[in-house]
C-alpha cells in the first residue's frame, strides 16, 4: 500500500511544490491537500493518513494548534518560512521541519527520516499474533486492545463497536479502515457492518454467522469470498 500523504498549506505555491515533489516519489500518494487547517483536520479524522505536509502560520488554527488536536497522529513534517518554531515542532515529536523555500535535495532527506521510522516500527511490533495489539480512540484516552480478543466490530458510521472478549468498547475508526489493518488469516469481513474474527465462527449458513452466540448478517457481496475462507478451512455448512 502506498504512503498516504496530505498537505496543508494556506499558500497555493507551496501547495503545488510539495506535490510535485510527491509525485516523484515511487510508492507514496498524495491523497489530499488543503488551504486551511480545519479542513484537513477534519479529513483526517476520517481517513487513513501515513505522513502530513503542514505549515504552521494559517489563518484559523496554525500548525501547532492542529499537530496538538490530532489523535492518533501520522508522521508530521512542518513546513514553514519562520525558523523560530522550530523547537516547538520538535517538542510535539514531529518528524522534521522543513524551511521554505524548500529544495527537492532537503525534502529527501524528510522522505528518509520517514521511512526510518516506519522501519523502526515494525522492528518493534511483536512478531507473536497473540502479542499484537492495537490502540484506539476510545471517549478521549487511546485504549489498548489486543488483537486476539475482538470477537466482531460493528460499524457504527464513523465509530466502531469492539465486541472482545473482554468487554463492549465504542471507539473512534471506520470499519473499512479496519479491514484492512487486521490480518486477513485471522480476520474476515461479513457484511457492510461487520468484521469478525475466524477462529471465534460457531456456524454459518448462506446467510448468518453465528459468533460468540450471536446471529450476524452474511452480506450478498461479502459472501463468495467468506465462504471460500471457510471451505479452506476445511468448513462446512
Amino acid at each position: 500500500m502506498n504512503v498516504r500523504c496530505v498537505i496543508i498549506d494556506d499558500e497555493p505555491p507551496a501547495r503545488e511544490l510539495i506535490r510535485s515533489y510527491i509525485v516523484k516519489l515511487d510508492g507514496f500518494e498524495l491523497v489530499g491537500s488543503f488551504s486551511n487547517a480545519i479542513d484537513g483536520y477534519n479529513y483526517m479524522q476520517k481517513n487513513q493518513v501515513d505522513l502530513l505536509f503542514v505549515d504552521i502560520q494559517m489563518p484559523q488554527m496554525n500548525g501547532l494548534e492542529l499537530v496538538k488536536g490530532l489523535v492518533p497522529r501520522p508522521k508530521i513534517v512542518f513546513t514553514t518560512a519562520y525558523r523560530q518554531y522550530a523547537a516547538d515542532g520538535f517538542d510535539l515529536g514531529v518528524l522534521d521541519y522543513l524551511v521554505k523555500p524548500i529544495v527537492f535535495e532537503r525534502f529527501l532527506k524528510s522522505i528518509g527520516k520517514y521511512n526510518q521510522a516506519v522501519e523502526q516500527q515494525e522492528e518493534l511490533r511483536p512478531t507473536s499474533y497473540g502479542d499484537a495489539y492495537m490502540y484506539f480512540k476510545v471517549d478521549r484516552a487511546m485504549t489498548k486492545v489486543y488483537l486476539k480478543d475482538i470477537v466482531f466490530i460493528e460499524s457504527l458510521q464513523d465509530y466502531i463497536r469492539l465486541v472482545t472478549s473482554k468487554g463492549d468498547l465504542i471507539a473512534y475508526s471506520r470499519i473499512g479502515y479496519m479491514e484492512k489493518k487486521l490480518p486477513e488469516t485471522h480476520f474476515v469481513r461479513i457484511h457492510k457492518s461487520f468484521v469478525v474474527q475466524l477462529q471465534y465462527i460457531d456456524s454459518y449458513t448462506n446467510a448468518s454467522v453465528t459468533i460468540n452466540g450471536k446471529d450476524l448478517p452474511l452480506g450478498r457481496v461479502y459472501k463468495q469470498n467468506f465462504l471460500k475462507i471457510m471451505a479452506d478451512q476445511g468448513g462446512s455448512r
